[in-house]
């Protein structure tokens, strides 16, 4: 009884697995947003990279003084504050230090912390660090209560809930990061133009999206490129929080004389490795994905430098970057997602116009927050100083005092009506300070500390002396890190590229890197204007293995093929063409022929390039003729006329032309030139009627050909009656029937016996 009792309780209390699941997800989830996911509006610092620059600042590594062991702050970093690993916390050390992922690196490094080819930094050990320049701005008031700290995760140590930040950390640098549920992407930007628009949202607070937008028109990467996304988009991006930026490599042409030429690429997209966009380029030039690409060459030093050569010096420089810009990561699309944490706790997707609210609210609130903190400290000073003085005044009374009294604090305090405060510095006071000249000394500093404490009493009595105030920190903050009046505007790639080569390297670091152009539409090519015209010949064995051989071989020529296979097709054709190739399924696939392995070997599968499956064997393989017309039929007897133009498939999975039944194949793909169709059962009875009675169709089963009472189609083709039917007889010569009066009737009728020497195969070629 009293176990079935204890049952009873347990089951009582149990919790449902759902509600017990949900609550720890949500926790979880919660956690991975607010704590390590998203950045802060106002620093827009992750709480890792927080803890790492605060240590670097409680360690004294000023951007004057010198280098530490990266190991030595990381250490510190997971002992006191990070207790997630030291590799979490290196990585993002490192891209803090990595110059072509920060606009401004907030860690100046010394040593390998990896470059833009995708290598890794160097282990912790062999790396140093110290704060950037920059870093001091975020800095600024933490020793002021300019923010609030809390416990770290033991409790023996406090850290600040979020930075000063008197550098707009988030927009300049932009932030990245994957939730649960929901992720950040937001690219770097210009400083002085991020500036710009603060100044005129203080000015004015309602201002309209399309005001700030002139002044930040898009992002500024670290790495450059050219953005080729519309104006219009961009806009929307930013009022939405939500969109995408097409950003393009920087190129130039390069002559090298005697018609010859290169491109030269000076500035790829932001986060593409240099090594891997070349590695992929390649592999595409191997496999003939580009044709008119010759080769790829990484030429860099310390900037980028990549060369391309054109495949023949008559291809045009755009239309060959145009197929770069589509098939390679020289253009990519930034998608921009400025979800952040507001107040470092609600998640929010936010426009451009609410982020920097964000940042300049929470510098209003640190700047009321520091002038209240040095107020404080200006009242006990003038306490301390009012003391100072009174003593002066009674110095003989207050040296009898010390000297008479056991307890001289109570006995001061009494006599001359101070604070504890007071007496006790006046017990502490130095006997060098009761010089005559002291006493001048604290007048004077009284007297300017109430001229200070009547500004920060104004400043906290007027929201427009505060905005002032905040004014003049940011143009301060332009001055020290933003580019000179002269870049400030200069965005088009023309102008931009002059300015660069007119300064070199004296290129101000605060001016914009990253050009705007308009991605002008280059006119489809046809791929023989883009590929050197050459002969070869087309070889396709039985079982599939197709080349293209050099030059136009005759057909008597005596060529290799692989154990248990043999000849199939052969025939000439040139680089620039296309084949078209017709399987028992009903599909036709689109081959060109410049993307064919040589004649070197014995070919590859065709089954590689196509997705002709196992089962499927090929009909026909030839050159596609712009403007032509096809006879397609099956066993059944079924067919119609199909436009060639109609037949280019653009994937390798070709297209679906002729419908099939279930025990139907595909028995015929030839050209359709004639005024007349002839027909041939596997009964060896032969048809022939106008062409005129046949369809012009794009997809279908097709309509009946002819008429049988046992077997299928053996074989059909096109011709023109006037010159008569020709055939191979068993012994190869070529013999034309001109009198075909006794087959001539509609189309789907039966027909008659071929005449005598009609090929056994019932075949007409």
């Amino acid at each position: 009884m009293g176990d079935d009792t204890d049952d009873r309780d347990i089951r009582e209390e149990a919790e449902p697995l759902g509600r017990a699941l949900g609550e720890r997800y949500l926790t979880y989830a919660l956690s991975t947003i607010t704590d390590r996911a998203l950045p802060d509006a106002r620093d827009g610092l992750k709480p890792v990279h927080r803890r790492v620059l605060y240590v670097a600042q409680s360690l004294r590594l000023d951007p004057a003084g010198g280098y530490r062991k990266c190991a030595a702050v990381v250490g510190e970093t997971m002992a006191k504050f990070h207790p997630h690993g030291e590799q979490s916390i290196y990585d993002a050390l490192a891209r803090m230090a990595q110059d072509f992922n920060m606009r401004w690196p907030l860690i100046d490094g010394q040593g390998n912390f990896g470059n833009i080819d995708g290598d890794n930094p160097a282990a912790m050990r062999y790396t140093e660090c110290k704060m950037a320049p920059v870093t001091l701005s975020m800095m600024e008031g933490l020793s002021e209560n300019a923010v609030d700290f809390r416990p770290n995760f033991d409790g023996r140590e406090d850290e600040p809930t979020v930075l000063p930040a008197a550098f707009p950390n988030l927009l300049a640098n932009g932030a990245s990061g994957i939730a649960v549920g929901m992720a950040t992407n937001i690219p770097p930007h210009n400083l002085g133009e991020l500036v710009d628009a603060a100044l005129h949202l203080i000015k004015a607070p309602g201002a309209r999206d399309e005001t700030l937008l002139d002044l930040v028109p898009g992002p500024d990467f670290p790495t450059g490129g050219v953005i080729v996304e519309p104006p219009a988009a961009i806009a929307e991006a930013y009022r939405n929080g939500r969109g995408a930026i097409r950003i393009r490599a920087r190129w130039h042409r390069e002559d090298l004389g005697r018609g010859q030429w290169q491109i030269v690429v000076t500035e790829i997209p932001f986060q593409v490795q240099k090594s891997r966009l070349i590695e992929k380029t390649a592999e595409m030039i191997n496999a003939k994905k580009i044709p008119i690409l010759a080769d790829i060459r990484d030429e860099s030093a310390s900037d980028v430098r990549i060369v391309l050569e054109p495949k023949t010096r008559s291809v045009d420089a755009e239309v060959l970057m145009s197929s770069l810009f589509r098939n390679t990561d020289l253009e990519t699309r930034f998608s921009l997602n400025m979800n952040v944490l507001i107040d470092g706790k609600v998640p929010r997707v936010c426009s451009l116009k609410e982020v920097l609210r964000a940042w300049l609210d929470h510098r209003r609130a640190v700047l009321l927050r520091r002038s209240e903190h040095r107020l404080a400290k200006i009242a006990a000073r003038l306490e301390v100083l009012e003391g100072f003085l009174i003593a002066f005044l009674n110095l003989d009374r207050v040296i009898q005092i010390i000297r008479t009294e056991d307890e001289p604090r109570p006995a001061l305090m009494a006599a001359f009506s101070l604070t504890e405060t007071q007496a006790e510095a006046i017990l502490n006071m130095r006997l060098r300070s009761l010089r005559r000249l002291e006493e001048m000394e604290l007048r004077r500093e009284r007297t300017a500390l109430e001229a200070e404490q009547a500004e920060l009493g104004a400043l906290l009595g007027s929201e427009a002396a505060q905005w002032d105030a905040i004014s003049d920190q940011l143009r301060a903050l332009r001055k020290a890190y933003g580019a000179p009046p002269r870049f400030r505007s200069v965005r088009d790639l023309a102008a931009l590229d002059a300015l660069k080569a007119e300064m070199g390297a004296d290129y101000p670091p605060g001016a914009r890197r990253t050009a705007f152009a308009e991605a002008t539409a280059v006119a489809e090519v046809p791929l023989e204007a883009m590929i050197e015209r050459e002969p070869v010949t087309i070889v396709c064995s039985a079982m599939g293995w197709i080349r293209a051989m050099k030059g136009h071989i005759a057909a008597e020529t005596e060529l290799k093929f692989k154990d248990g296979d043999g000849p199939g097709f052969q025939f000439h054709a040139e680089t620039t063409d296309r084949l078209l190739l017709f399987g028992t399924n009903g599909r036709i696939f689109t081959l060109p022929v410049s993307t064919l392995p040589g004649g070197r070997g014995m070919g590859e599968p065709v089954r590689l390039m196509v997705d002709l499956p196992n089962d499927a064997g090929i009909v026909a393989l030839f050159v596609h003729r712009a403007g032509g017309k096809l006879l397609v039929a099956s066993s059944a007897g079924d067919g119609f006329l199909l436009a060639e133009d109609d037949a280019v498939a653009q994937t390798r999975a070709g297209r679906q032309v002729l419908n099939l039944a279930a025990d139907a194949r595909a028995m015929v793909c030839r050209a359709a030139d004639g005024d007349h169709v002839a027909v041939v059962g596997e009964n060896r009875k032969l048809l022939v009627f106008p062409a005129s009675e046949l369809p012009e169709m794009g997809r279908g089963k097709g309509v009946r050909l002819q008429k049988y009472k046992d077997g299928g189609l053996s074989d059909a083709r096109s011709f023109d009656l006037a010159n008569g039917l020709q055939w191979r007889d068993p012994a190869g010569r070529t013999r034309t029937e001109s009198d075909l009066a006794p087959y001539l009737a509609r189309r789907a009728g039966s027909g008659r016996m071929a005449p005598r020497g009609f090929p056994r195969d019932n075949k007409f070629t």
